[in-house]
């Protein structure tokens, strides 16, 4: 698999660049409302707030708060300990030390912890680009 659009799409479209420029324009039209259909149509289908692969990344951060402990220095910034890579968390600002909160858009276990603590809900933390509504 390529990383580089032009280069997935020129594999793609490999027998279809003998047409004519107006063939190819009509096949690449073709191909790019095809995708947008069939990811509209699993989008449909989905029954959660987030997309499958935030909620399964926000259930392996889940997993992962059961063995920390919690350090709060206010209502919005916490010291989280875990054994491995201990975390300074500030709700307000959305970031953690580890720098999965701010890179991913979505929290990270230091940051459940202290979103739980604060008895708020994780999905408020979550980047609307996860949204599947």
């Amino acid at each position: 698999m390529t990383t580089n659009i032009s280069e997935c799409i020129n594999t793609i479209l490999s027998k279809e660049r003998e047409l004519l420029v107006t063939a190819l324009a009509k096949e690449m039209r073709y191909l790019v409302q095809r995708w947008h259909y069939e990811r509209r149509t699993k989008a449909e289908k989905c029954k959660t707030k987030l997309t499958p692969s935030a909620e399964a990344s926000l259930f392996k951060q889940y997993q992962l708060l059961l063995r920390m402990r919690l350090d709060p220095a206010s209502d919005t910034i916490y010291t989280v300990f875990d054994g491995d890579k201990n975390g300074v968390v500030n709700l307000d600002r959305r970031s953690c030390s580890c720098r999965r909160f701010q890179l991913e858009q979505l929290p990270c276990a230091h940051a459940m912890i202290a979103i739980h603590h604060r008895k708020r809900d994780v999905y408020e933390f979550c980047s609307d680009y996860y949204s599947s509504a």
